[in-house]
């Protein structure tokens, strides 16, 4: 135990010659707990580069923030194991909050349509809304007309003997109403 408080008094010795910007006194630091700050990352994270990564940031920090080590609360591998787990848990939580985070996209995604659905769905609503104005702007007749050849189907002679008109009239009125269609619409003749 006596072995433990030493070292643990020479470390302390050497934070407070750290903070005085001594770069021996860092490298001793160094070498004392750079292996117990790497195990406990490696133990937290289970991964060696991310522990690696830390400890390395763990290190680092050492070096800048060895004035606000405090003797009095507590010894100095202490401070600095503190250090690593903290840093340690904080990449485990962003790695879970991302892949948290991902996972809330890819459903949100996959229950969305596809932007081009939602548009073509859109465009298609506006230009049978047209449709249907220009539609009736037409007389009753022309209407009649466009609705059994275009929307049922049915040949010029069909719509003749549908609606008891000569085949001509009908002829002239699907021209007649077409035509004003294609002008409601803004379609060229061309």
């Amino acid at each position: 135990m006596e072995d433990v408080l030493r070292a643990d008094g020479a470390l302390s010795a050497l934070l407070g010659r750290v903070a005085e910007g001594d770069e021996a006194a860092f490298v001793s630091v160094y070498e004392a707990v750079s292996g117990s700050v790497l195990g406990l990352a490696r133990a937290v994270l289970r991964d060696r580069a991310q522990a690696e990564e830390v400890a390395q940031e763990v290190l680092v920090e050492v070096w800048r923030t060895a004035g606000r080590y405090r003797s009095d609360r507590g010894g100095a591998m202490a401070w600095i194991l503190t250090m690593a787990h903290r840093r340690a848990v904080d990449r485990v939580r962003s790695a879970q909050a991302a892949a948290d985070r991902d996972r809330r996209a890819a459903r949100l995604e996959a229950a969305l349509p596809a932007f081009d659905q939602v548009s073509e769905a859109v465009q298609d609503r506006l230009e049978r809304d047209r449709v249907r104005r220009c539609l009736a702007a037409l007389t009753d007749l022309q209407r009649q007309s466009i609705a059994l050849a275009y929307y049922r189907g049915l040949t010029c002679r069909e719509v003749s003997d549908a609606l008891s008109v000569p085949l001509g009239t009908v002829k002239t009125r699907l021209r007649d109403g077409l035509l004003r269609l294609r002008g409601c619409l803004g379609v060229s003749g061309e």
